[in-house]
């Protein structure tokens, strides 16, 4: 089975599909229409009551007395944070012929401005992150980007919503998008935006819009001293998309979600890597309270390359995600899903990834947060006989100290196993972070 990620811009990472990703609260499903939604409440709006924070998530429940204060500006809300701190690196080039341990320092600026009207809002954020090496200067990176989302309410059920992102960003060394023998991140430019329409109907749940990403790749630098020249790899998707969600009751409900999409990207001089596609997924949502949601769901996917040598590559594809609460202070999460994406090697046309993933947050006090990880994956390669397997860890704890400031503590393994012994490695990554914030 094979199946098409529509969209190159995931962050750099050992896994094709990574564990971390950003949180982004509702209606925003309604613009990652392959992402899971949660259930529609059926309710009298006029009798909800507010969520309290021991029914939030976990990771994310804000408990009174360690929420950020803000800085108010009329209508406007202004959250400054700043978060310093360091990390240590058995493999900083994920190799396993110049293995180099390394310290690193970490400072990440971030200035999130959001509306409190009542009825649309704007959501912003401008930050910045510089990692800096000890010994490996060639390492050294800064990302800094602009995102942002709106919702307009045309009517009570009719809303507007857009998304932006301006970035400039770094693939990281030894990533599956960096190149073979690179010695330093590769940079690119990303330039993003949304706009979808979101209609609802009492149990349905309608959506229908336009995205568009541009990449502009930079080159990075190889262990001989060498340019490693990635201009093949810029260009613009297009993907115009919609989704269905339909309640049956309040514990299930159906989704159907597809995408179709035209990639124009350069590649190389007689070897371009345009294509056109489409995706599709559609299956069940649950939600039994505060106890057990997920969304299961089964799909078909087709991507037809211009270049003849790639052809089309097509096949079903399947997803699943569940969370289970057994107590309010612990929240299990599973993940299973298979995906394509492309590397940037053009003799490769993208890497199949199968992976299962399973997590576990705890809330040992209310300002004690624990994080238990563990996911394995195995990675087939078009174009080439190579096939690995990925097994990682992570565990992080959270103290937030009071509203002001926190500190956490994590530590990651990654282990890679390849056909091709070139390709295998395992790391060990070990930090330690402080956060302030406003």
């Amino acid at each position: 089975m094979i199946a098409i990620l529509l969209g190159l811009g995931a962050s750099a990472n050992a896994q094709a599909i990574p564990w971390t990703k950003e949180e982004m609260a509702s209606p925003w499903n309604a613009q990652r229409i392959f992402e899971p939604s949660s259930q529609p409440d059926l309710t009298n709006p006029e009798s909800r009551e507010e969520i309290p924070p021991e029914d939030m998530p976990v990771k994310t429940r804000q408990q009174p007395g360690y929420e950020p204060v803000g800085i108010r500006a009329g209508s406007w809300m202004f959250n400054p944070s700043l978060i310093s701190g360091g990390f240590f690196d058995s493999n900083v080039f994920s190799s396993n012929t110049e293995k180099r341990a390394d310290l690193a320092a970490v400072f990440e600026p971030s200035l999130r401005a959001h509306t409190l009207w009542e009825r649309h809002g704007i959501d912003l954020k401008l930050d910045a992150q510089s990692t800096v090496y000890k010994e490996n200067s060639s390492l050294d990176q800064t990302n800094a980007s602009l995102k942002g989302n709106a919702w307009f309410d045309i009517a009570h059920d009719l809303a507007v919503l857009t998304n932006f992102q301006i970035a400039h960003l770094n693939e990281g060394v030894g990533s599956l998008n960096s190149p073979a023998n690179a010695i330093t991140p590769t940079p690119y430019d990303l330039l993003s935006g949304d706009v979808t329409l979101r209609k609802q109907f009492n149990r349905l749940t309608t959506s229908v819009g336009f995205r568009t990403d541009s990449y502009n790749f930079g080159s990075a630098r190889a262990q001989d001293g060498t340019i490693i020249n990635q201009d093949s790899r810029d260009g613009q998707i297009y993907s115009l998309h919609s989704r269905v969600d339909y309640a049956f009751s309040p514990v299930l409900g159906w989704f159907g979600g597809v995408e179709g999409n035209q990639r124009d990207i350069r590649g190389l001089p007689g070897h371009t890597l345009d294509s056109q596609g489409y995706r599709t997924l559609s299956g069940v949502t649950v939600s039994l309270g505060n106890l057990v949601s997920g969304e299961f769901g089964a799909g078909y996917v087709q991507q037809r390359f211009v270049d003849p040598t790639i052809g089309t590559i097509d096949g079903p594809s399947y997803r699943a995600r569940l969370t289970w609460r057994p107590t309010r202070l612990l929240d299990v999460n599973f993940k299973a899903e298979q995906l394509v994406t492309q590397t940037s090697v053009t003799s490769a046309t993208g890497v199949l990834a199968n992976a299962m993933q399973i997590g576990l947050d705890y809330e040992l006090r209310r300002n004690v947060i624990v994080s238990l990880a563990g996911g394995y994956e195995t990675d087939s390669f078009f174009g080439q006989t190579r096939k690995d397997k990925v097994t990682t860890s992570d565990a992080r704890v959270k103290y937030l100290l009071n509203r002001f400031s926190s500190i956490s503590a994590y530590y990651q393994f990654t282990a890679r196993n390849s056909d091709i012994p070139v390709f295998t490695y395992d790391k060990h990554l070990m930090g330690l972070n402080v956060t302030a914030q406003f």
